[in-house]
């Protein structure tokens, strides 16, 4: 009887290595390509074909619909006492929104109005397609510097303020575009090329520079530098004293200033009073708005937004430039704002999610964003995307779906028809101290020390980033954080990890030796895992060389012992995906290991993995009875008396 059941278990073993090498064939790059896209458009796995039945093809209409536009499947279950929510929260919002729009947009380089646009069009189109309850979405300070600081290189702001428009536009339009197909695609991975350590890098140093960019409208200065290395801006801020400046631009400002951060902290002690500090930027704007008008301060050196349309979004179709000489700097512009954009609307709507406990798709927020931003561009409307500090304060107040986004954007509409000449007095001081009063958010002290704790590699990331946008320009400091990045990336794939394994006494299971000193080496046996998600020419020699010195030093050490190499075994559960060099090198490995009598075998390859090393006759080569389901199998089958004797191989 127990003869029988070791015979049972032999085949049974014999039969596992079977289900690896007689896999199917994985699906091929076209197919993977179609089903992503199909995956992007009809979440629920609905299709349409010829061959469905009027219902399955309505289901799939729906399917498609409800994943395009959320509000479809939320605004179902939509009730009154919700509305009451959303509807404080909205007001609550448009409050910050309106004086922060429109200093953002001076940053950008565009006159006030087009800063409020902004906060319209976008906020309504997200409501319907996006999936996030809390984010408020909008013109951010990061995204104003990026633009303004890129474009006026191709046009000039001052000399030529319609074209410096018309490229903004153009280069929205191009942003959307990015970010749509991004979604499509499922291309998500591309906003990861930012890391988290680059991001708060890259923030850090752009909230320093937008401050010291704010100096001009603080200080009153008429004559300052485009640039915005703080090298620049410091110049230009020396040379200043020495021309006529308003002291009283400083004074109006600084005051005002210390009155929203004191607001701000009543609000963190008292979360009650969440409401003083979002509407204390708009009390700002009237009041100091008030203060210019009635003592006629203009008159005085207080410089004063002074032209201000209002009404309806208007048209901007007819203002992209796809055919002038610029639409390929303006498509480089779009794909850095599109990802930049893209990474702090993603990391907001993922943050507030996960308190509230839901999770959202950043495929589908990319289609979101895209679409905003394309219907953006054609209504007078800049690079918009989600606002740290809109949606904290849209958070505090209680929001429970994305109307308040739309009670925002009617709000703000409502104040482009009635109150645009009403804020023809107001200083601009006041615009850069409601900037200043933002961006202590944007500078984040704490992760950047929990990042050097954690790993250092990544602080180096952080800090490339910081000084790059600090001291040279935006993109230097982009290029600097994704370079080290990617160096990261790729120190990590030219030398992946190899680890020695060991098997735990009393289990089936083998770890590694250095991390489990208790695990011990099978005699004869010599087991690797190899930690790369891909085999391939960039690491394949180095795995090599590192296989074979273990090799000779094991046999070195134990050339006149028992345990003298016999088998190799290859644990390749890691290892995704490889390419023509990795089965190469695998060959090669044979090779060398044969002429020392030493026999290679195969554990746990994966789908990809296996299928290309049959294609490429590789199993032939070492024999279908060198691969194995498991190590422990590929073990037994060395040493265990009633196992498959590896001599077959």
């Amino acid at each position: 009887m127990e003869e029988l059941q070791f015979e049972m278990e032999d085949t049974r073993r014999m039969e596992r290595p079977q289900w690896v090498l007689n896999s199917p064939d994985p699906p091929g790059l076209w197919h993977e390509l179609i089903g992503t896209v199909k995956e992007a458009l009809f979440p629920h796995g609905n299709k349409l074909s010829s061959s469905s039945t009027k219902q399955d093809q309505s289901r799939g209409i729906v399917s498609f619909l409800q994943g395009l536009f959320p509000i479809i499947s939320w605004g179902r279950n939509y009730k009154a006492s919700k509305f009451k929510n959303d509807l404080l929260a909205g007001l609550t919002l448009a409050s910050l929104s309106i004086p922060q729009s429109i200093g953002y947009a001076n940053l950008a380089k565009l006159d006030p109005q087009y800063g409020l646009y902004t906060s319209v069009v976008p906020p309504l189109i997200y409501a319907f397609m996006g999936s996030s309850r809390e984010i408020a979405i909008g013109p951010v300070a990061v995204v104003s510097l990026l633009l303004s600081s890129m474009i006026q290189k191709i046009e000039d702001p001052i000399a030529d303020p319609i074209a410096y428009r018309n490229l903004v536009f153009t280069v929205t339009f191009f942003a959307g575009t990015f970010q749509a197909v991004f979604g499509l695609l499922r291309l998500g991975f591309l906003v990861d090329f930012l890391s988290h350590a680059a991001i708060v890098g890259f923030m850090g140093g752009a909230a320093i520079v937008i401050g010291l960019q704010q100096l001009k409208g603080l200080l009153g200065i008429s004559h300052f530098t485009n640039k915005t290395d703080v090298v620049s801006v410091l110049k230009a801020v020396f040379r200043s004293v020495h021309h006529p400046w308003s002291p009283l631009n400083f004074v109006l400002g600084c005051s005002f200033l210390i009155f929203i951060l004191i607001t701000r902290f009543i609000g963190r002690r008292n979360k009650k009073l969440f409401w003083l500090p979002a509407i204390a930027p708009l009390i700002s704007v009237i009041l100091s708005t008030l203060i210019v008008y009635l003592t006629k301060a203009d008159e005085h050196g207080v410089k004063i937004v002074k032209h201000f349309k209002g009404g309806l979004n208007p048209s901007s179709a007819h203002q992209l430039q796809f055919n002038g000489p610029h639409v390929g700097q303006a498509a480089k512009t779009g794909l850095i704002c599109a990802i930049i954009a893209l990474t702090e609307a993603i990391a907001v709507g993922r943050s507030f999610a996960s308190i509230k406990g839901y999770h959202i798709d950043g495929n589908k927020e990319m289609v979101a964003m895209g679409f905003t931003n394309i219907a953006g561009s054609l209504t007078s409307c800049y690079v918009a995307t989600g606002s740290f500090s809109r949606t904290a304060v849209n958070f505090s107040a209680g929001c429970e779906t994305l109307v308040s986004n739309i009670v925002m954007a009617i709000t703000v509409l409502i104040s482009l028809e009635l109150l645009t000449k009403l804020l023809y007095f107001t200083p601009i001081a006041i615009l850069a101290s409601i900037i200043l009063s933002a961006l202590p958010g944007l500078i984040d002290i704490n992760e950047a020390y929990n990042i050097w704790k954690v790993d250092k590699l990544d602080f180096l990331a952080c800090i490339g980033a910081f000084f790059g946008v600090l001291f040279a320009s935006v993109e230097i400091g982009l290029l600097a954080a994704v370079g080290i990045s990617f160096g990261k990336i790729i120190l990590n794939s030219i030398r992946p990890g190899t680890d020695v394994l060991g098997r735990l006494e009393g289990t089936n299971i083998f770890c590694d030796i250095n991390q489990y000193p208790m695990a011990t080496k099978i005699p004869g046996i010599l087991i690797i895992r190899l930690n790369s998600g891909l085999l391939c020419f960039a690491n394949a020699n180095f795995i090599r060389e590192r296989i074979m010195r273990w090799v000779t030093e094991k046999d070195e050490t134990e050339e006149n012992t028992k345990g003298k190499i016999r088998l190799v075994i290859l644990d390749m559960s890691n290892v995704m995906n490889i390419d023509t060099s990795g089965i190469l090198m695998l060959e090669e490995l044979h090779k060398k290991l044969a002429s020392q009598g030493i026999e290679l075998a195969v554990a746990n390859p994966r789908w990809q993995v296996i299928h290309k090393l049959k294609v490429a006759k590789f199993v032939d080569k070492i024999g279908k009875g060198c691969v194995f389901l498991t190590v422990s199998e590929a073990v037994d089958a060395c040493f265990g008396s009633k196992m498959v004797d590896l001599s077959h191989c």
